[in-house]
């Protein structure tokens, strides 16, 4: 089927398309993405600093590893309980604000991570942050579909999403230096240094955004009437790769069961993934790493290998448009590589390569999971729906640090533990297969024809 307009040239979409929509997108990528990629890196690395942080604070407070496991898993009731609220208020007024008010409190709380000195108040301060910056992963989403079709949002997602591996890749060195070489400079400890220093350019961002971003591609002011109407053609013509729901709303999207389905996909696939995260610094030193910058310095390998998968997964789900299959796979890698480690017998050389092919895995599945549900979404119910998969979703690391914890010191063993990760990445690979079906006919064309609105 063609979309044609009269005195407008129209050409396929895929790899012939018209330079001129080329050079389009192009633009609006370099314009927000990188922005958005360091928002998002500092907002990973304010969540994931606690398990380098740990690491120096159990020599100064005498929090015990149940603690930690608890404190990181109750960020995540704060962001569940405020993720839908934050995600419909942003639909009303705008990114902007809603990233000033995001990014200025959070920073504020992570800065006040420094002085917690109970467990009680550890715990209000980790919710705290869970709460405040609620919103803001599932928005940017949202905000992403405002700018890009569905044919182009796997790559686009997956390179926003590769900010939570660069900031992993830079909070394993970036951490580990702060905490070594800040201990005991005016007095404060490395760890107290290493709060301050990753939360205030939360804060400082948080400003810039209301400046820098708009709200929608109509309020640009760097793209000309012609850029503009080419691109609202590009998104009022847009054809997905799955099956979509045809929800009316948000109330009407509540009743959908396969919305919960993608809910415990993601609570599975997350769950997973932020245990390994909080606890990767750990499995390295229990390898016989004594250095924590040597033990920053191999956190950054799976990292790496996560980066080039994302950015190589997302391209190629694009091409062949094709998403379900390519998660499956992704979440199948992360088990593999996990399982690897797990057969190494605590070989440092066999252990790292494990590690590494887990990164891979788990750091190229999440990008593949949200691109599949904002196509899956209607319109009418996408930034509640969202929001909802991913709050929803969020509960997987406010439980799996802590049950991984507790059956690990229950049976002496992590050997149970990390079999319960690879159940739950299997699990959710099998499930987004039944759940979400590839787009039919007339859902998805596989030569879909472009309006360019511009000049080639």
């Amino acid at each position: 089927m063609a979309i044609h307009a009269t005195g407008v040239r129209t050409v396929p979409a895929a790899d012939k398309e018209p330079a001129a929509v080329t050079k389009l997108f192009s633009k609006i990528g370099w314009r927000i993405l990188p922005f958005l990629i360091l928002c998002y890196m500092i907002a990973f690395l304010d969540r994931i600093n606690i398990g380098y942080a740990q690491l120096q604070m159990k020599q100064t407070l005498t929090f015990s590893d149940a603690t930690y496991g608890f404190g990181a898993g109750i960020f995540f009731v704060g962001y569940f309980l405020f993720e839908v609220p934050s995600n419909l208020l942003l639909e009303r007024i705008g990114v902007r604000k809603t990233l000033l008010r995001i990014m200025f409190t959070w920073g504020v709380v992570a800065c006040a991570m420094a002085f917690v000195q109970t467990p009680v108040q550890f715990y209000i301060a980790r919710f705290l942050l869970g709460a405040l910056e609620a919103g803001f992963f599932p928005g940017i989403i949202l905000y992403l579909t405002y700018w890009y079709p569905s044919a182009r949002r796997g790559q686009i997602i997956a390179m926003f999403m590769t900010a939570t591996a660069i900031a992993s890749v830079i909070a394993g060195p970036l951490s580990g230096a702060t905490m070594k070489y800040f201990n005991d400079i005016e007095g404060w400890h490395g760890w107290q240094w290493l709060f301050i220093s990753q939360g205030l350019p939360a804060s400082i961002l948080g400003l810039v955004a209301y400046f820098y971003l708009q709200d929608k591609p109509e309020d640009a002011k760097w793209l000309s009437a012609e850029e503009k109407t080419a691109l609202r053609f590009q998104l009022d013509h847009d054809h997905k790769d799955v099956e979509s729901a045809s929800h009316a709303g948000f109330f009407q999207m509540l009743k959908d069961p396969k919305v919960y389905g993608l809910a415990f996909t993601y609570f599975l696939l997350l769950g997973a993934t932020y245990t390994m995260v909080f606890w990767i610094p750990s499995l390295i030193k229990s390898w016989g790493v004594a250095d924590l910058l040597h033990v920053g310095l191999l956190a950054t390998l799976p990292q790496i290998a996560g980066i080039i998968g994302t950015i190589l997964m997302g391209r190629h789900s694009d091409k062949t448009r094709e998403r379900r299959w390519h998660y499956a796979t992704c979440v199948a890698v992360a088990a593999v590589g996990l399982l690897a480690i797990t057969f190494s017998n605590g070989n440092l050389v066999a252990s790292i390569i494990g590690l590494t092919l887990a990164g891979l895995g788990f750091i190229s599945a999440t990008p593949l999971f949200f691109t599949t549900t904002t196509e899956y979404l209607s319109k009418a119910s996408a930034a509640g729906g969202i929001a909802l998969i991913s709050s929803l979703g969020n509960l997987g690391p406010a439980v799996a640090p802590s049950l991984t914890g507790y059956i690990t010191a229950t049976t002496g063993n992590s050997l149970y533990s990390t079999y319960l990760i690879v159940g739950a990445y299997l699990l959710s690979g099998l499930l987004l297969l039944i759940i979400v079906k590839a787009a039919g006919p007339n859902e998805a064309l596989n030569e879909p024809a472009v309006e360019t609105g511009l000049a080639s």
